[in-house]
């Protein structure tokens, strides 16, 4: 059965960028997670690699939840990846 992949065979887009923005504010993905948990999301730190990974597809929701966890729009989360 055919699965739509981002270029390089990933399963998302912006997991890159979610690993950039990660990085940029020093944060490993086990303290990531854990702040995320804070929040209230039932996430990871295996949640956050595949992502970041790109062996895992994002939903809508958890868009929405990067992108309020960074304070950036959800189309921030996609710059710069259309060229990889």
């Amino acid at each position: 059965m055919f699965k739509l992949k981002a270029p390089g065979g990933r399963n998302n887009l912006c997991g890159k960028k979610l690993e950039f923005l990660r990085k940029q504010q020093n944060l490993s993905q086990r303290k990531m997670a854990a702040k995320l948990q804070l929040a209230g999301y039932d996430v990871d730190n295996h949640f956050i690699r595949r992502i970041e990974n790109g062996e895992r597809f994002i939903t809508d929701i958890e868009l929405l939840m990067f992108s309020e966890f960074f304070h950036v729009e959800i189309a921030e989360l996609f710059e710069g990846i259309i060229s990889e």
